[in-house]
């Protein structure tokens, strides 16, 4: 087996993986526990307006990011769903717990590994196990390109949102 294999494979585990977490995540904020309603109240205690909307914005997203890492297809942009939704999430709900996720609230590292690794697959891509190579776009958004979209894309639209529909108490 050579390098290229190797490398493949590991961001294809690596892309999936992180894929699989952003999905399981945004399914859970739909049809788990108190379902969209549930994941509404909660936005809306953290001072998202209005709530509902929201709540179906960040689940939508983390779903759509989670399609997209697992296929491959249109990748940066999937990365950059990751590093909008960890940077609100980081903002508005952990940055004050401190950094580990086990103290009370929640603290940041993991909000901050998934934001480090959308940049990351922004940047590296999708690898050629992917649709992004079956269709002939991973050179189109490897490198400077693909990181500019997950980084300043996805950064970008978290502020914008923030802005926009962020009213903490």
């Amino acid at each position: 087996m050579n390098d290229a294999v190797a490398l493949d494979l590991a961001m294809t585990i690596f892309r999936c993986g992180i894929g699989a977490v952003m999905l399981a995540h945004g399914i859970n904020h739909v049809i788990g526990g108190g379902k969209i309603a549930g994941t509404a109240g909660w936005f809306g205690s953290m001072g998202m307006r209005p709530p509902r909307l929201q709540a179906w914005l960040a689940s939508v997203t983390e779903i759509a990011a989670g399609v997209s890492l697992i296929l491959g297809l249109l990748t940066p942009f999937g990365a950059a769903g990751v590093v909008g939704v960890m940077t609100v999430a980081w903002i508005i709900n952990h940055r004050s717990n401190g950094f580990f996720i086990f103290r009370p609230g929640e603290g940041w590292e993991y909000v901050m590994t998934l934001l480090l690794c959308g940049v990351v697959l922004g940047a590296f891509g999708p690898a050629r196990w992917s649709l992004d190579h079956a269709l002939g776009l991973d050179e189109t958004f490897l490198g400077w390109p693909g990181l500019l979209i997950a980084a300043v894309g996805g950064g970008g639209g978290a502020v914008i949102l923030l802005v926009a529909a962020w009213r903490p108490e």
